[in-house]
């Protein structure tokens, strides 16, 4: 049971939940093959099947840390910041973003967009699920949606979700990782019907890195 100040702090955004953090290669979407620093925030109340770090669910079983110190860590390696999780939102990212954009950050987020938006975000990369449904303030500022595709039913919920962002929102369907060698060859059909929308691979497991 958590401190009734140490529960203020979370509210306020001056301490949050780490399961890891680590600078690797981006992986994923538009920014692939970018170096870039990971703050993987623990919980998340969607709670996929197929997710693969269900070990972030509960976030009383990671570190609380002071974002002072997560910022100061972050810097030392990249400037650019990506926040994911775990759902990140879940979280006040006010003071995090604001000491990031101080020392110079560009910041991406990666969410479900389940819970309203906070801090200051230069990109945000919404992968939206059926358990739990995107905010509608976080269509309107979304630059990337992330489909993931398990079955075929996932098609028309890509684009029932893509009919709710901007028209210069990037659009990618990307195979869910379980179940990739049926899944690919169905996503590179669609995409060929269907160009407004690209082809995603999770780059960082074929490479064998973080």
């Amino acid at each position: 049971m958590l401190s009734s100040q140490t529960q203020i702090a979370l509210r306020k955004g001056e301490i949050l939940p780490v399961m890891e953090a680590f600078y690797t290669l981006q992986g994923e979407g538009f920014y692939k093959g970018t170096a870039a620093y990971f703050i993987r925030l623990g919980g998340c109340d969607v709670g996929c099947h197929w997710c693969d770090v269900k070990e972030s669910w509960e976030a009383e079983k990671h570190p609380i840390l002071q974002v002072r110190d997560i910022v100061e860590e972050a810097l030392k390696h990249s400037k650019t910041i990506i926040i994911t999780g775990g759902e990140p939102l879940m979280w006040n990212l006010d003071l995090l973003t604001k000491y990031l954009k101080e020392g110079g950050a560009r910041i991406h987020i990666e969410t479900s967009g389940a819970h309203p938006l906070s801090g200051d975000l230069d990109w945000i990369c919404l992968s939206p699920k059926k358990l739990k449904l995107p905010k509608e303030e976080v269509f309107a500022k979304t630059n990337e949606l992330k489909m993931i595709i398990y079955n075929n039913n996932d098609f028309l919920f890509a684009e029932q979700m893509a009919a709710k962002v901007s028209s210069d929102c990037l659009l990618y369907l990307q195979p869910e990782w379980s179940k990739r060698e049926k899944v690919i060859p169905k996503i590179v059909d669609y995409v060929m019907a269907h160009p407004q929308w690209k082809a995603s691979l999770q780059m960082h497991k074929y490479l064998e890195i973080p």
